[in-house]
């Protein structure tokens, strides 16, 4: 991390603030100086430590212009997601720790509540700040402190979210005096799906429409005799030529499109809303990595990097890994299947490449359905299709799939359809930290009566896996980390594995290291320590499955064996570990469990997170001679 005299040298006015009070007196010249040093900052650190570059740069100018105009923290600066909110970092006073983002024990890449007074809401997940900001302007309301503002900042790309519409529901019904800004840039992480995208981008591409609408607007108001016929064809206009009728018809004032970039258009449509004093939307056009010509030219790429070449834009990569991605591999084989079964249909929100759904979008764009932010629906979506004869493969990362649960329950188990659930980044994922760790999936899934769960050891049996889904019945999961496979060659042909069977690896005697998923690598290394160590070779299990267990094997090693220890990287409340204890009541063997202890892993590189959960080789060994005891001798 750069010195305190580095960083006022190469950044000297932001080094200057230690809040964002003295944007209030700066001019237009010096706020424009400002946002060049804030962009210079944000792609110096992220070069270095990775992030979400493109959404924060183009909300540099947006940034200033809130801190410009509000009085933060007395005012109420909601960002959805918070992925966006480096500038807003920068502004209130965080510049000396900005070289620690996404770094063990440094800054979250999202905002923290314990971070800062300035962030008010934490997220990592989309959709929520307009709620949260009806809460709070209503809360405001009954107190009686009118004096005090409430903006809610939320992409176009979280506003394909259902829950942002609930939350203008009730701001319209309530009149809450409260603004949201809609940061319209064309993306969330791919280009945006979905009706109203259509509807922004025809106002965004064609701006000469909104200077129509104006002039029409003062036009239909100045005919006399008009009343309120002329306010009739007033609103009509706005329907015609930008999205403004949707949120009126909200119960909302709607202003814009502006110029996101311009600072002082922005400071003055922000001052317009204080006046009305009811729910205000306030459009504005910015451009995702707006001043870096990498980030302008890559916005998918650029939306969240890991370190790379500040001249070029490149990624830093290492050498090429000997192994592919489990999502590469899921991706792949998932085609395969959609090539010898035209039944086979993806479904993703908002994240084709991020779950590896691209491939089959390739080839069967007609069979893949990218629904953009809205997990509950994408569920609901794939239970109709279930019903209709097809088999629907729901590709979504484990801690977004927690949004849908309801769905899950409801639409897909109680109805006992086949949907298919492919729950990437099961884990820890590392950077993104707590809200993006997959460590829950089990615990939601586990208690759903006919809902098969499995995850694979390697990269081979996740085809295999995939295959022995799509010919069930019923609903089921399979579940897989973030990262490379283990570099084992892949099936010429996929099986269909046996339901509710594991998998012995290695006869030993004594002690069972039961492993799940990423726990069988772990369990498969920590066998020679504890052989070592006892100078007896354990038994290694691949569990293969959650539910249904295979509990005549466990039942066997249980009563064979001292210790049987079960690894996985799954929260122990309800995951692995407690299937198995609840499934040997009694049992002869001690069962010790290794996985992610009972509170939130903040963020950082994912081997340091596995290290500190105890989910390594030496700490499971640990646990297995521990629990032996005094039976460890002899």
């Amino acid at each position: 991390m750069a010195g305190v005299t580095d960083l006022a040298a190469r950044y000297p006015m932001l080094a200057s603030l230690d809040g964002p009070a003295p944007l209030h007196d700066m001019d237009d010249a010096a706020l424009a100086a400002l946002a060049e040093e804030m962009r210079q900052a944000i792609i110096a650190t992220v070069s270095t430590t990775g992030g979400h570059l493109g959404s924060s740069l183009g909300t540099i100018e947006l940034s200033i212009a809130l801190h410009a105009e509000l009085n933060s923290p007395r005012d109420r600066i909601l960002w959805d997601v918070g992925h966006q909110a480096y500038g807003h970092k920068l502004l209130t006073g965080r510049l000396g720790e900005f070289g620690t983002l996404r770094q063990h024990d440094g800054l979250s890449g999202f905002l923290r509540r314990a971070e800062s007074e300035h962030d008010i809401m934490g997220a990592g997940h989309a959709s929520t700040s307009i709620s949260y900001a009806v809460g709070l302007a209503e809360a405001m309301r009954i107190t009686g402190r009118r004096d005090r503002r409430v903006v809610a900042v939320i992409g176009d790309g979280a506003m394909t979210g259902g829950m942002a519409y609930e939350g203008l529901n009730q701001a319209g019904h309530l009149q809450s005096p409260l603004t949201v800004v809609l940061n319209d840039n064309g993306m969330s992480i791919s280009e945006n799906v979905g009706a109203l995208a259509g509807l922004l981008q025809r106002a965004r591409l064609d701006p000469t429409l909104t200077k129509v609408r104006g002039e029409l607007d003062k036009g239909l108001r100045k005919v006399p005799g008009l009343g309120s016929l002329g306010e009739s064809l007033s609103n009509a206009t706005k329907a015609l030529f930008v999205p403004g009728q949707l949120f009126e018809a909200l119960g909302f004032a709607y202003l814009g499109p502006i110029d996101g970039h311009d600072i002082h258009a922005v400071r003055g449509a922000l001052q317009r809303t204080t006046d009305l004093q009811r729910p205000v939307l306030l459009h504005l056009h910015t451009q995702k990595g707006h001043g870096y010509a990498p980030a302008e030219s890559d916005r998918e790429a650029m939306h969240g990097s890991g370190p790379f070449s500040v001249d070029s834009g490149r990624a830093a990569r290492p050498s090429a890994p000997a192994a592919p991605s489990y999502t590469e591999v899921f991706g792949r084989a998932l085609l395969a299947e959609a090539e010898a079964d035209p039944r086979v249909v993806a479904i993703t929100a908002a994240m084709p490449k991020g779950t590896g759904t691209n491939f089959i979008a390739d080839r069967f764009p007609e069979r893949t359905y990218d629904v953009g932010i809205a997990e509950q629906h994408g569920v609901v979506f794939a239970a109709g299709l279930a019903i209709a004869g097809y088999r629907p493969v729901c590709a979504i990362y484990s801690t977004f799939l927690q949004r849908a649960y309801d769905p899950i329950v409801h639409d897909v188990a109680l109805q006992g359809l086949p949907v298919v659930f492919a729950i990437d980044r099961g884990g820890l994922v590392g950077d993104d930290g707590p809200t993006h760790h997959g460590i829950f999936d089990i615990g939601y899934l586990r208690p759903l009566p006919g809902m098969v769960v499995m995850a694979p050891k390697d990269e081979a049996e996740l085809v295999h896996m995939l295959h022995t889904a799509l010919r069930l019945d019923g609903p089921s999961a399979l579940r897989y980390p973030r990262g490379n496979g283990v570099g084992v060659p892949l099936p010429d042909r996929p099986e269909v594995l046996p339901v509710g069977k594991a998998e012995v690896l290695a006869e030993g005697s004594r002690v069972a290291l039961v492993g799940y998923g990423y726990g069988v690598q772990v369990a498969l290394d920590a066998a020679g320590i504890v052989s070592e160590s006892l100078g007896v070779p354990p038994t290694v299990v691949n569990a293969r499955f959650a539910k249904p267990l295979d509990i005549d094997l466990l039942r066997e090693i249980a009563e064979s064996h001292d210790v049987v220890v079960t690894i996985e990287d799954h929260a122990l409340q309800g995951g692995f570990g407690s299937a198995v204890v609840e499934a040997l009541p009694g049992c002869r063997a001690s069962i010790a469990r290794i996985g992610i202890p009972d509170h939130f892993i903040e963020h950082g590189r994912r081997d340091l997170l596995l290290a500190e959960a105890g989910i390594t080789p030496a700490a499971t060994a640990a646990a297995a001679l521990a629990a032996l005891g005094d039976r460890a001798i002899g």
